[in-house]
């Protein structure tokens, strides 16, 4: 994967694009470790400006790309509430993102809509100005660089085993309409010997279009209700809560979750080795005593999003900054470098 035009869905990214932002969030980490590295990431890009276009309540995904861009030296604009835009006066989507391409070099959208960001980028794509667009989560949909933050804390967490090769991964709550375990079982694609249990009541059973998928990618899972069988053979404990926000008419009251909850009980029987993730935010499903155990990794998940959209940033605005160079298309020799910081001046 070349070209990051669009950051859209989580099928996108091939196991090269995996391992470059691995190290690239890693140099951008140890870099922003002086007041010097800080200072000079935020020289990088001072020319640019980013759109947040959230109508979709949001407190990680948002946050942590405004840090991003502004820890590389991003003028932001925000739109947070379409009722502050002319939407509010009848204005079309498509009116008010084009309006938005216009002023800003990269667009990151939030909305409660399946395809919407694929839709907006797609029109883009046949305007003057095509800017990026980073789908910050679809609906019930996709949400790729929550994928993408979950590979990289897997990544860390699991270095000293051999990485997620061979590991096994318990997905567990609503898999029907968690964008975030949708995202990340199809990154499993990319790794060897996984296998995925598949842990929920079975009103909220993983979608097929998924199963099909990890049978087409022979990526071995298991659909199961047996949670603290999952937890026992687990190596990665990915915990999602009830999405009620998606209710048609009320129906996750009338199911029974509570047995799907990690509590104290838990960490007594997962693995030395394993590790508790969780996308946030946590209702019921996550008990907050179980914190302070180092294998909950929740909030080192939740500051490695910050680094890792910081990556994904820096890589497409380095593109797009040759590519206004070259006048299209960059040539072969200058792709591979962009995923590579220069050295400090």
């Amino acid at each position: 994967m070349a070209r990051l035009r669009h950051i859209l869905r989580a099928d996108q990214f091939d196991r090269f694009f995996l391992d470059r932002m691995e190290a690239l969030t890693n140099r951008i980490r140890m870099v922003r470790k002086s007041t010097k590295g800080a200072i000079w990431l935020k020289s990088l890009f001072p020319d640019r400006a980013g759109m947040l276009y959230f109508k979709q309540a949001s407190t990680r995904t948002r946050v942590s790309f405004q840090r991003a861009l502004q820890m590389l030296g991003v003028d932001i604009i925000k739109i947070l509430d379409a009722t502050t835009s002319s939407e509010i006066k009848g204005e079309s989507d498509w009116d008010s993102i084009r309006t938005q391409s216009s002023y800003v070099d990269v667009i990151v959208m939030r909305v409660n809509d399946k395809g919407f960001a694929a839709r907006m980028a797609e029109h883009l794509d046949g305007t003057p100005r095509p800017v990026p667009v980073i789908n910050g989560g679809s609906g019930p949909d996709e949400h790729p660089t929550q994928a993408l933050l979950d590979d990289y804390t897997l990544r860390r967490s699991f270095k000293e085993y051999g990485g997620i090769d061979g590991m096994t991964i318990a997905l567990v709550g609503d898999l029907k309409r968690g964008r975030t375990v949708r995202s990340l079982a199809q990154l499993m694609q990319h790794y060897k010997d996984v296998k995925l249990l598949l842990v929920s009541p079975p009103e909220f059973a993983m979608e097929t279009d998924i199963i099909e998928f990890l049978e087409d990618k022979a990526i071995a899972y298991q659909i199961t209700d047996e949670f603290d069988l999952a937890v026992e053979e687990a190596d990665a404990v990915y915990l999602t809560r009830i999405q009620k926000e998606h209710d048609a008419g009320g129906e996750s009251g009338g199911v029974d979750v509570s047995r799907f909850c990690f509590t104290e009980r838990h960490l007594k029987i997962l693995k030395p080795q394993g590790i508790v993730m969780h996308p946030l935010p946590r209702v019921e499903e996550l008990d907050y005593r179980c914190d302070a155990d180092p294998r909950v990794k929740i909030w080192r998940q939740e500051r490695n999003g910050m680094f890792v959209r910081t990556a994904l940033l820096y890589r497409i605005m380095s593109e797009q900054k040759l590519e206004k160079k070259w006048k299209g298309e960059l040539p072969k020799h200058m792709q591979d470098p962009l995923w590579v910081l220069p050295e400090m001046e």
